[in-house]
């Protein structure tokens, strides 16, 4: 009989599922599965050479020096709190 008896381990269980219910525990279950698969296909992406990774098509009209910057258009204004002295 040691501390991690399978008996332990089924109370421990028990007490698991009660305190927070077994919908919760399968969101939580499904959550950290969704996360190990998210981290596996980053792991594979950063093996992958640079060559069979798809680049962004580049717009022509960007490099063009007659072709203004996109901007915001807006009037920007200064405004100043008075100082409270308490």
């Amino acid at each position: 009989m040691g501390l991690f008896d399978w008996k332990h381990w089924v109370v421990i269980l028990i007490v698991v599922v009660l305190v927070f219910g077994t919908k919760k525990l399968k969101n939580l279950g499904t959550d950290v599965g969704e996360s190990i698969k998210g981290f596996r296909k980053a792991m594979n992406d950063d093996d992958k050479p640079a060559a069979e990774q798809p680049t962004q098509p580049v717009h022509p009209q960007a490099s063009s020096p007659l072709t203004p910057p996109h901007t915001l258009d807006g009037q920007h204004q200064k405004v100043e709190e008075p100082i409270r002295k308490d």
